[in-house]
């Protein structure tokens, strides 16, 4: 961001911005930006590419001349991902005001560090995490338009032969844990018909969750049970405790929602079948969000003007833009990845697709600026 001469600043969470100010700084600013945290075992490109992309895209407008009306602005979240803190976009949800000082002060990491001190440690932060978040809200009219430009993490667009995703809607999951406890024994003496095993409990309710998930018929709604713990897990034990995180997403609510009742009225039913004890809590159960016409028509305008081609398609992933939609009109850009593979090191996009990215990203976020070009222009 310095090197492109961007005004950087940074916010108590974490948030890292640079600015482009425009000749009419009382405007509200276009922002764009993504993550560069990671999931363990992940790739290069989730995030990254529309946090360096985004910080490209201004730069190829300034050696095009372009002056901007309103700032534009790059920025990179803090914690999209939910690794550490168990909770996902933590940048974004304490910009938009989604985020209380309560779940901050419940979700230290595994080695009990809450993120207050996470944050003090390496120089951001406050005296408390109320603190922090006020510290960190967005106000009201700074920023006017957001746009993300990420890989797909889907297959589609690769798929298809197309170059560009405009993103209509944006799914958001509803995330739960559920436990079922037995009374455990050992595997060679307890006889079977006395079993209460807490690991067929978890095991029938992880194929309820993919049951469930297929009954609505619908291609947006997905299930997934990502961690499935057994206690004592010893070989030679029958399992007597059982923890599954559970993770549905859709860009339907109320369908949504529909599921994951259906989901705990299984485990209710599965406890009752195995004569196990059961107890469930929701971690987060966010709405999914709708991307702003008036971004998807300036992306398709910006990747015509390139002479890309686009489709329209939903994201099924989780993205910072779910919570900025709550701040500004949002819109986000896909370029293909490779396979459609995301998670997982082999996360590939290509140089091309990477460029005609940040190519339909600048010319965007142009329009969005309502700033002047000049009468000829090299650039973009």
């Amino acid at each position: 961001m310095e090197l492109e001469d961007l005004k950087v600043r940074e916010d108590a969470m974490g948030n890292i911005f640079g600015t482009w100010q425009g000749s009419d700084p009382s405007l509200g600013a276009v922002l764009t930006g993504s993550h560069c945290d990671a999931i363990p075992l992940a790739g290069m490109y989730d995030g990254t590419v529309g946090v360096i992309g985004a910080i490209e895209a201004l730069a190829a407008l300034k050696r095009a001349g372009f002056k901007p009306k309103r700032n534009l602005a790059v920025m990179m979240f803090t914690s999209e991902e939910p690794t550490r803190f168990k909770l996902s976009c933590l940048g974004s949800r304490a910009m938009s005001g989604a985020l209380t000082a309560d779940v901050l002060d419940a979700k230290p990491d595994d080695n009990g560090t809450s993120f207050l001190q996470a944050a003090n440690a390496v120089g951001y932060g406050a005296e408390s995490h109320a603190a922090v978040l006020e510290a960190s809200r967005t106000p009201k009219g700074s920023v006017d338009y957001f746009v993300e430009l990420h890989i797909e993490q889907g297959p589609l667009l690769e798929q298809e032969g197309l170059d560009i995703g405009v993103v209509t809607a944006i799914a958001a999951p509803a995330a739960l844990e559920v436990k079922f406890q037995g009374d455990g024994g050992h595997a060679g003496a307890q006889l079977m018909p006395l079993r209460n095993d807490a690991g067929l409990a978890g095991a029938e309710l992880a194929l309820a969750v993919e049951a469930h998930t297929l009954a609505t018929g619908a291609m947006d709604t997905v299930g997934t049970t990502g961690i499935f713990e057994l206690s004592p897990n010893a070989i030679n034990s029958v399992p007597k405790e059982a923890r599954l995180a559970i993770d549905v997403r859709d860009i339907n609510g109320p369908r949504r929602d529909k599921v994951v009742q259906a989901i705990l009225d299984s485990a209710q039913s599965l406890a009752t079948k195995r004569q196990v004890k059961f107890e469930a809590q929701m971690i987060n159960q966010d709405p999914p969000t709708r991307c702003a016409d008036s971004i998807q028509q300036a992306i398709v305008a910006a990747a015509r003007g390139l002479g890309l081609t686009t489709k329209h398609m939903v994201s099924r992933a989780y993205h910072d833009s779910l919570f900025m939609a709550r701040i500004a009109p949002t819109g986000m850009i896909f370029i293909p990845c490779k396979g459609g593979f995301s998670h997982r090191p082999d996360e590939f996009a290509s140089e091309k697709d990477i460029s005609n990215g940040v190519g339909v990203l600048a010319l965007t976020m142009a329009q969005l600026s309502e700033g002047a070009w000049p009468d000829s222009r090299d650039e973009l």
